[in-house]
């Protein structure tokens, strides 16, 4: 497993139904190492604080395994790595293998799995693709936030290690399926629930859930 490379955007305006927005979504890779520190990597920022980047969506990693699949799909759009608005371009992970609460040596920095990537209207923006976000959801080739463990510096090439598993194990496949799933169970509920490293804005709104389900008659 490594990291194929590390791509950093700054906010810039986008047009979106009659007016503008910011994104960063906008990735470049860059060369050399990296600091990765707090909320992000050296030379990124998210633009939307409130449904971007904080503690538990402070880097998003992305597998290239996914591209091929992508440039199949969308034979007119150019696809460097980036392209996605991932921070992190991996190689050998998989939202199938990965669990919430994993923890991963990534050059000299350690990274916990928070969450899967739920799209927004920006990534159909960013790559011209109308529907971009229903087919997005649709293959499940969401990728993973990751929250910083501690810090360090990343590369291009870097090896990515697991050096944590989480003992209760949920992966980010199966989290996903959990969130697009309407009919959610006590026992669902209360297994997530249980998973560390779990995103807090996850965490609350399943423990609401859970806690509506318990009252009912």
């Amino acid at each position: 497993m490594k990291l194929v490379s590390v791509n950093v955007g700054q906010p810039r305006p986008i047009q979106w139904m009659g007016r503008e927005v910011l994104t960063s979504i906008y990735k470049q890779p860059v060369a050399g190492s990296v600091a990765l520190r707090g909320f992000n990597l050296d030379g990124d920022a998210q633009s939307d604080l409130g449904v971007h980047g904080g503690a538990d969506k402070a880097v998003y990693g992305y597998p290239c395994e996914h591209y091929a699949f992508w440039r199949s799909q969308l034979p007119q759009v150019e696809l460097a790595w980036g392209a996605f608005g991932e921070n992190l371009t991996t190689q050998g992970l998989a939202e199938e293998d990965l669990s919430i609460g994993d923890v991963l040596r990534v050059g000299s920095a350690h990274l916990m799995v928070s969450q899967p990537r739920i799209p927004c209207f920006k990534l159909a923006v960013r790559l011209g693709v109308p529907d971009m976000v229903k087919r997005f959801l649709s293959s499940r080739r969401l990728g993973f936030y990751f929250s910083v463990v501690s810090e360090g510096e990343v590369a291009c090439g870097d090896a990515i290690e697991v050096v944590d598993r989480a003992s209760n194990r949920m992966s980010v496949r199966e989290l996903t399926e959990v969130h697009l799933d309407k009919h959610r169970s006590v026992e669902v509920l209360e297994r997530v629930l249980g998973l560390r490293g779990l995103a807090q804005v996850w965490r609350d709104e399943f423990a609401a859930e859970l806690g509506a389900l318990r009252t009912q008659p």
